[in-house]
């Protein structure tokens, strides 16, 4: 199965000012993030992708925005299921505000009890598993159509990638607060028909050894590397 690499959108306005932005409209990317989503492209100047997904929202969609200009064969497919998680009456506040919020306290120790306020208010068990469904539709899209050995990429937000992350390593989502994803970070799972591989978690350096090997595809090995990966894929 597929290989996709999931990048967190590069840094936005509203990161740069502590707000949660949820799926407030017009929030773009600073500075840094078009420098970092300039940088994205290069870093992945060496992968066949045979797709690019994104969240509907402006930020995913200007990080990607280098990428395509540089490789124009490629389509932008847009997905709200890999969209930020619908944070209902936090959307808009101070990150500052919302920590003295009773409900702050279960989203970092109980996430999977975590239920937004009002009416568009999402839990993050629904946010996960809408996310986890993605995925595996588009894995599949993305076999049939370029093969096992396909690399595809969603450019999506930190919590969505943090629950990707979880579900892939078999981790409870109460424990997925452990894991942190910087802004235009990547993070990199290898799927297979038994389980998925962690191949990268938050990186932000060089992605050229996730180019496929050369010559006949053979599909992704299924078992692990007993000792660690020998680093020749």
């Amino acid at each position: 199965m597929p290989t996709v690499i999931l990048v967190r959108h590069g840094r936005s306005t509203a990161n740069a000012e502590g707000v949660l932005a949820g799926w407030s409209p017009g929030v773009a990317l600073d500075d840094t993030g078009r420098a970092q989503a300039t940088a994205l492209a290069a870093r992945l100047a060496a992968l066949p992708l045979a797709a690019v997904v994104s969240s509907p929202l402006q930020r995913c969609q200007e990080t990607v925005k280098p990428l395509l200009d540089t490789r124009p064969e490629l389509t932008l497919h847009t997905d709200e299921r890999v969209g930020e998680c619908h944070y209902g009456d936090w959307t808009g506040r101070k990150l500052s505000e919302l920590a003295e919020e009773p409900l702050w306290a279960t989203v970092q120790r109980h996430p999977s009890a975590a239920v937004f306020p009002g009416e568009e208010g999402e839990s993050l068990r629904a946010m996960q598993a809408r996310a986890v469904d993605a995925v595996r539709d588009w894995n599949r899209r993305i076999e049939e159509e370029s093969g096992p050995d396909a690399v595809y990429l969603v450019c999506s937000h930190g919590d969505i990638i943090k629950s990707l992350a979880a579900d892939a390593l078999g981790m409870h989502l109460d424990l997925f607060q452990r894991i942190s994803t910087e802004p235009c970070s990547v993070t990199v799972i290898r799927y297979t028909p038994h389980r998925p591989f962690l191949l990268r978690l938050g990186d932000t350096g060089d992605l050229s050894t996730l180019a496929p090997a050369p010559g006949p595809a053979q599909g992704a090995a299924d078992d692990a590397v007993v000792g660690g990966s020998t680093g020749t894929r």
